[in-house]
């Protein structure tokens, strides 16, 4: 049995979602787009575990059962991995099973595993932003909210209340946030196909 998760008292904890089927990227189901190297090698996963272990040490990153591959390049990035059966749900149900698994946390910093390119700065800024338990902080740019987001402790009933695959956007919709102005693509930009890949004559430039 695995040990919990470090928990950092004075910080939120780090939570990656890396649960999802990315069926735009590949319908099969045969390729994990989460496995997909970028121009260093290192595969999408492991960049986006990578920076929020090293903002938020103790992160943990919601995976489903039998992902050995990734489970195994997320503990690499420094991620505490967590395979759940509740995460085949959806992003919602992956959440409140984190948020279960850190019943001492002061808050949460919840980042996606397809965004690999999210700075370590803004993580952290993020993660600041929780100065009180009813928080909720996210960056901002041109009336577009970017990833990740934290939430303060008071938000922790409604997040294990999530389920399938909505995710927190309703509680982002219905209270104040703490907007963090960035100019940085990394946190509006994921891969959601191969075009959006490194390289790819379809990708962003």
């Amino acid at each position: 049995m695995q040990s919990g998760p470090l928990i950092d008292s004075d910080l939120p904890v780090g939570v990656l979602l890396a649960a999802g089927f990315g069926r735009r990227f590949d319908a099969t189901g045969a390729r994990n787009k989460l496995l997909a190297p970028l121009e260093d090698g290192r595969s999408v996963a492991w960049h986006s575990a990578r920076t929020l272990a090293t903002a938020l040490p103790g992160a943990l990153a919601i995976v489903r059962p039998d992902q050995q591959a990734l489970s195994e390049q997320l503990r690499e990035a420094g991620c505490h991995v967590i395979a759940t059966a509740r995460a085949e749900a959806g992003m919602g149900a992956a959440l409140a099973a984190a948020v279960e698994q850190t019943p001492g946390a002061r808050g949460w910093v919840v980042a996606l595993a397809d965004m690999p390119w999210v700075p370590l700065e803004l993580v952290r800024a993020v993660a600041l932003s929780i100065v009180t338990p009813e928080a909720i902080a996210a960056p901002w740019r041109d009336g577009r909210r970017g990833h990740p987001v934290g939430f303060g402790a008071a938000w922790r009933d409604a997040l294990q209340r999530l389920d399938g695959d909505q995710g927190a956007r309703a509680l982002l919709e219905t209270r104040t946030v703490t907007r963090i102005l960035t100019d940085d693509d990394g946190a509006f930009r994921d891969i959601d196909t191969h075009a959006d890949l490194p390289g790819s004559s379809a990708g962003p430039a």
